[in-house]
């Protein structure tokens, strides 16, 4: 906690590969109150790259430098592969830095638990980045919901599908399980994020997951089913397999039902070198989801998507003491319910949960 500064927050990057350099660093630098101080990177190409998009920044070569005397940096913000999260977490509490670390927090729910005692016992802030808690589509289901305009909600559907027949040999496609490795890790950390914080908790988790390309060793193909508490059942896709698309989301309830094609715009956005400002996240009138029957539908706007609130939201948290955008907690219970699907899937049984 940072109370008081005047000064702008000092962040240190770890890591300028698509995650920290389309999502967290535009997103650092446009938001008032934080300055994006240093990059951490050892390829050299990402950071002769990072030089030129961030000249204001200090380029390092290794995450030590932050660690070890630096005391530049006020926060810390790992965006490095998943294999790494747990001991870079666990060296910036120790250090005293206030962290912020890429989804999936861990590979396993028993090696993030300590990380959440040590930075209590630190007396740090550490959160997680599920920006997808400010996708425009999840918005708007939240918005439905709490209107109530689907009664009695049954079932949420929700996907992240695409076509890539070849695999790309990249780390989250080779690496193993054990490493976080696999697009269950990768994009279904964002669906299960999501499905819990509409529908709370689940009793117990059906998964299937399959590797369908030549020579992939982890989940490329795969199913989720949550069964919530609260009676809704979940229903999540992810897929590298799927050559026609799908809703990406699907909410049936007992006033009828909400139905949305199409990824949220931010990504595509960050991607092609757009920043946060006037008008970003929002979606265009023929992409709107409709709401109601087959006979009766209207088109509903898309809320417009947010990924810049998750900053906003640090930096109060930071200067002021209040709630982190994302509690780690949230992010140990979705790893649970991974740890679960990946059970189910080797067993071929459903698996319960505490809740």
């Amino acid at each position: 906690m940072i109370r008081g500064m005047a000064q702008a927050i000092r962040v240190g990057l770890i890591g300028y590969g698509l995650a920290g350099m389309a999502f967290h660093a535009p997103l650092i630098d446009t938001t008032p109150g934080l300055d994006l101080d240093a990059i951490v990177t050892g390829n050299p190409e990402r950071q002769a790259a990072a030089a030129r998009n961030h000249p204001h920044a200090r380029i390092l070569s290794k995450a030590d430098h932050l660690f070890a005397g630096d005391r530049r940096v006020d926060v810390v913000v790992i965006a490095s592969p998943n294999h790494t999260h747990v001991p870079l977490v666990s060296a910036a509490i120790a250090a005293g830095l206030a962290t912020v670390v890429d989804k999936p927090f861990a590979p396993t729910a028993g090696e993030a638990r300590p990380l959440i005692e040590a930075a209590g016992k630190r007396g740090v802030l550490l959160t997680v980045f599920h920006n997808r808690r400010w996708d425009g589509d999840f918005l708007t289901v939240r918005r439905l919901l709490a209107e109530k305009a689907l009664g009695d909600v049954y079932r949420f559907e929700s996907r992240f599908e695409r076509w890539r027949p070849e695999p790309r040999r990249t780390w989250r496609e080779d690496a193993a399980p054990a490493a976080a490795g696999g697009l269950l890790y990768d994009l279904g950390s964002h669906l299960i994020d999501q499905a819990f914080v509409l529908f709370g908790p689940a009793t117990s988790v059906y998964a299937e997951l399959d590797q369908r390309r030549v020579g992939v060793v982890v989940d490329d193909d795969s199913f989720v089913a949550l069964t919530h508490a609260s009676g809704v059942r979940s229903h999540l896709w992810v897929s590298s397999v799927a050559a026609q698309s799908a809703p990406r989301m699907r909410v049936l309830g007992s006033a009828g039902a909400y139905t949305k094609y199409g990824l949220d715009v931010q990504e595509a956005a960050l991607r092609s070198g757009a920043r946060p400002g006037l008008g970003w996240g929002e979606e265009l009138p023929e992409h709107w989801g409709r709401l109601g029957t087959d006979d009766d539908a209207r088109p509903v706007a898309t809320e417009s998507g947010n990924y810049p609130a998750f900053y906003h939201l640090l930096e109060r948290a930071l200067r002021e003491g209040a709630a982190p955008p994302v509690p780690p907690e949230d992010a140990v219970r979705s790893l649970e319910v991974i740890e679960a699907a990946q059970k189910s899937s080797s067993e071929r049984a459903t698996i319960a949960l505490k809740v």
